[in-house]
């Protein structure tokens, strides 16, 4: 086999190439016991990302209008607080933020039900580091989900 075939290309991927070569990995959140498709099912990631960008969207609208005194240097650096604060009074309540909710996802704890609050704060915190959220498993959670032991649903 040429190594190319057995590395996979840049595009693909090495998942890919070891699915062309019949390696079995199932759907995402077949390992945490969540069905394939429907409701609490694991989220998409383009939904996962308008959602975010709905909550940005209204965190800066926030800061920019309360916080900032209409200075828009300082709106985006108000708004991360904005959208820190948000993040752990919403998630940390009632499961979803408010662009969450709009798309019909929510966050829930690895077993099932609400998600602990000292778990909401660090998911928060690297949530708000960014890094961890790109880094992703092979079920499509972000690294602050993983660490904080939660994963987010369909509703």
């Amino acid at each position: 086999m040429d190594n190319r075939q057995a590395i996979g290309s840049w595009i693909s991927g090495p998942r890919a190439a070891a699915e062309d070569m019949g390696v079995e990995f199932g759907y995402r959140g077949q390992q945490l016991g969540l069905p394939e498709t429907g409701p609490g099912s694991i989220a998409r990631p383009g939904r996962r990302f308008a959602a975010l960008f709905l909550d940005w969207a209204l965190c800066m609208l926030i800061a920019y209008g309360l916080l900032s005194g209409g200075k828009a240097q300082s709106a985006s650096n108000w708004a991360l607080l904005v959208f820190a604060v948000l993040s752990v009074l919403t998630v940390g309540t009632v499961g979803f933020t408010p662009g969450k909710r709009l798309l019909g996802l929510r966050v829930v704890a690895e077993g099932g039900g609400r998600i602990s609050l000292p778990r909401v704060v660090l998911r928060t915190v690297l949530l708000v580091v960014v890094i961890p959220a790109v880094v992703w498993d092979r079920d499509g959670r972000g690294l602050h989900d993983r660490l904080s032991r939660a994963v987010q649903v369909r509703i």
